[in-house]
């Protein structure tokens, strides 16, 4: 077969040689796909090819992705239906003391059956689930392609069991979990201000205050213990160190720095740029409080709109982001319809749902964004770091896209819906080449040419 002049190779998804069972099971559910490679000559990544080789790349590198890798997409009627999604770029470990409502919080995440009962140490196991970041702009490009489904970014949440006063000593069971959170990119600390006398607090009263520093007393004490367990074995590194000796050293200097903060009560990631420590000097480490912070305070319906209360509890946790949600309401919204889940909202004074908002405080706390590609088989989310260029976004989706990077059509996703089709706005001078330097910018519509 030509195109072009060059040879074409079709392959299909039917070959599964050397695939572990379970990857095979997963790719036959897949519709077959041609996967066209111009021979000799540069090649586009069009939505077949994305298809088939995001999937392979899911294959292949799921071994490096701690949370499940095949998770749920949604065709353009929203029913749900089984694709691979990117592996997740972002990991939030929810922490908090017992019957402060995480567990609910997770439920409606996820919309999984976890036990959420109001007694200490409801959740045994750490409880994982993976999410798809909310972005209407994927519905926009799913009509104008017409694609059959939409894949957004997703977001993994690890919920694990509450953490009472005393936990690095051995008190109650959070402590025995932490480990589940420490691979986690950020932490998002679930602080109860509802009142429910059926809902009993661990302390024998809501206090905000007190519960945050609790937890972030027992966060700091975990991360003394992996601290000083490790500073021996550097401070011997570092005596035997020849040729990496200023490395060694350096790690050493900033563990210690990190240790010095820690003894004085305060969080890694609140105090080390005073302390002239580099966190990315301590990653080795997986320090939990190395890690930014997200507020959710759950609270009773009528303290959604008081303005007073919630600058209370800013002030408290400034300037970390502060997120106010019901997760009662939270849970009754997932299963309504969208226009009645957003009747709901509006009777509480909300235009977003707080679960809405935690997806988005994470990607914007941890400085990602997204670009978007689209055609008829998906419209699909991809995630980055601020600041990432074109090739490194391309990687994201497979490293021979980046390795082979030539050049990628762009167009912003406002100027393609002005538009109304890619063809109308190219023909408006809206479509541009961009080459290696390109930096992405959020909600990029982009088509990526390469060579490998």
């Amino acid at each position: 077969m030509f195109h072009g002049g060059a040879a074409l190779v079709e392959v299909t998804l039917g070959s599964h040689a050397g695939l572990p069972e379970p990857a095979v099971r997963e790719i036959e559910e897949l519709p077959v796909t041609r996967l066209q490679v111009a021979s000799g000559q540069p090649a586009a990544l069009g939505d077949e090819q994305a298809d088939a080789e995001a999937g392979r790349q899911t294959e292949k590198e799921h071994e490096n992705v701690h949370v499940p890798r095949v998770t749920e997409g949604y065709d353009k009627s929203g029913q749900r239906t089984a694709v691979p999604l990117n592996p997740v770029s972002l990991t939030i470990g929810i922490v908090g003391l017992p019957n402060v409502g995480k567990s609910t919080l997770f439920n409606a995440l996820t919309k999984n059956d976890v036990l959420a009962a109001n007694y200490p140490f409801a959740t045994i196991e750490p409880n994982v689930g993976v999410v798809g970041v909310p972005d209407p702009r994927l519905a926009i490009l799913s009509d104008i392609f017409g694609s059959a489904r939409i894949v957004p970014a997703a977001v993994s949440f690890v919920d694990i069991a509450g953490i009472v006063r005393g936990a690095s000593e051995g008190e109650g069971l959070g402590n025995k979990f932490l480990a589940n959170i420490r691979e986690s990119d950020a932490i998002c600390q679930v602080i109860r201000a509802f009142r429910d006398p059926d809902v009993v607090h661990v302390e024998g009263e809501v206090a905000p205050k007190d519960d945050i520093e609790t937890i972030n007393t027992e966060l700091i004490l975990a991360d003394l213990q992996t601290v000083e367990k490790a500073l021996p074995r550097l401070e011997k590194e570092t005596r035997l160190a020849k040729d990496k000796q200023k490395d060694a050293a350096a790690f050493l200097s900033a563990v210690t720095k990190a240790r010095d903060l820690l003894d004085r009560g305060t969080t890694l990631y609140a105090g080390a740029a005073a302390a002239g420590v580099d966190l990315a000097d301590l990653r080795e480490l997986q320090l939990l409080t190395a890690k930014p912070f997200i507020y959710v305070f759950n609270v009773d319906e009528d303290e959604l709109t008081d303005d007073a209360f919630k600058d209370e509890m800013r002030a408290l946790i400034a300037p970390a982001e502060a997120i106010f949600l019901d997760a009662k309401i939270e849970s009754e919204l997932v299963e309504l319809p969208e226009a009645e889940a957003l009747e709901l909202l509006q009777s509480v004074g909300q235009d977003e749902s707080g679960l809405d908002q935690l997806a988005h405080v994470g990607f914007r706390t941890l400085g990602l964004q997204t670009y978007l590609t689209a055609g008829p088989k998906e419209s699909r989310a991809w995630t980055i770091p601020v600041g990432a260029t074109a090739p490194q976004a391309a990687g994201v989706i497979h490293t021979d896209f980046q390795r082979g990077f030539i050049k990628a059509e762009v167009v912003g996703f406002d100027d393609l819906v002005a538009a109304g089709s890619m063809t109308e706005a190219k023909s408006r001078g809206r479509v541009r080449i961009e080459g290696k330097d390109y930096v992405m910018q959020d909600g990029d519509v982009v088509e990526f040419r390469f060579n490998v």
